[in-house]
């Protein structure tokens, strides 16, 4: 029934703390007026809960003006007090990204309600349920081919030519900066992991977890002074899903802002077999290149995009790089892939290292 909105809208109400104040009939009423006409709740059902960093729970209703037919959705929060708090900021980022950008941009993602409470730092979303509409989730172990990866860059594209979206939504982070003096780890620690099977493929420097930390700070230096758009900012094959009109893009707990070359170097070099990157990517980034100027954007000069694009192969490489609580097969693939993007284009001698 999400399909009945043109785009995601902002409801303001309570935000619930557990799972079964979320699917009580009476809040679900009012959270979903919108679609319904107000129309009472009278059977909440179907109900499947899965966790990855946030409960995901895919449930059925049926409303008293149409109560023969299941209307389907997915619910995404953070639930539970220690989770509300752990999670409450990164929730109310995503939640807002829905209420505030999404209805302003061309590129597809979910028909959302978004629940918010601001000064309590917790969020709720109410999603069209895309797997009951045929849609199909990607994942690591099913690479993309570079067809579908020119339109994953398109869609990419069209959030980044709204660069202009920026002024007035002043809670859209500045991540880099935040991530270049404030790492998840120490270098002792993130070098733990790194001399893992994660890197197990890798030379020696692009193992070396201070020189990674040091090429983030070079990196935020780098795109100091650089224009800045909207960045998704985790834009791996799993936070992609598939229709019959093209890919769309879900999980956007890591909006901020940032440069292009962010999102676009980590997507081409997550997304594609490292030898088939190594092939395509150069008309790839032309192609991106060319979307952003067809959805209004503007873009640097091709030997500034390429250099921006080398440099920046480390920002994806770092998230993969610190991961821990993901299947071990999808981090060690996503790790290869991305450190194989470091080496082919010597991305730390580039940033002076």
């Amino acid at each position: 029934m999400l399909g009945n909105m043109e785009r995601s809208v902002e409801r303001d109400l309570a935000v619930p703390v557990t799972l079964a104040e979320a699917l009580d009939p009476s809040w679900l009423q009012a959270a979903l007026a919108p679609i319904s006409g107000n129309a009472p709740v009278i059977w909440v059902g179907d109900i499947d809960n899965f966790e990855t960093v946030a409960a995901k729970v895919r449930f059925g209703v049926r409303f008293a003006n149409d109560p023969g037919t299941v209307h389907r959705f997915c619910l995404k929060a953070m639930l539970g007090s220690d989770n509300a708090q752990m999670g409450g900021a990164t929730a109310v980022r995503e939640a807002e990204f829905y209420a505030r950008i999404a209805p302003q941009v061309s590129l597809r993602v979910p028909r959302t309600l978004a629940v918010i409470n601001r000064e309590g730092s917790s969020a709720l979303l109410i999603m069209e349920d895309l797997i009951d509409a045929g849609a199909r989730f990607c994942s690591a172990l099913d690479p993309f081919t570079p067809a579908l990866t020119e339109q994953s860059l398109d869609q990419i594209a069209r959030l980044h030519a709204g660069s202009a979206l920026l002024a007035g939504n002043d809670w859209i982070p500045l991540r880099l900066a935040y991530l270049a003096t404030s790492p998840h780890f120490a270098a002792p620690e993130l070098q733990a992991l790194m001399d893992g099977p994660r890197c197990a493929r890798l030379n020696d420097r692009t193992s070396n977890a201070a020189l990674l930390l040091d090429g983030m700070k070079q990196l935020e230096r780098r795109f100091a002074g650089s224009p800045m758009t909207i960045l998704h900012g985790d834009c791996h094959a799993g936070n992609f899903y598939l229709t019959d009109e093209g890919p769309g893009l879900t999980d956007w707990q890591l909006i901020q802002r940032g440069n292009w070359a962010q999102d676009v170097a980590y997507h081409i070099a997550a997304v594609l077999p490292e030898e088939i990157a190594a092939r395509e990517e150069r008309g790839l980034l032309s192609h991106y290149l060319d979307c952003v100027r067809a959805h209004g954007g503007t873009v640097p000069d091709a030997t500034q995009a390429w250099d921006d694009y080398r440099a920046a192969q480390i920002y994806g490489y770092y998230h993969w790089a610190i991961t821990r609580w993901v299947d071990p097969q999808i981090v060690d693939i996503f790790v290869q892939r991305l450190g194989a993007g470091i080496e082919r284009h010597d991305t730390y001698a580039l940033l002076g290292l």
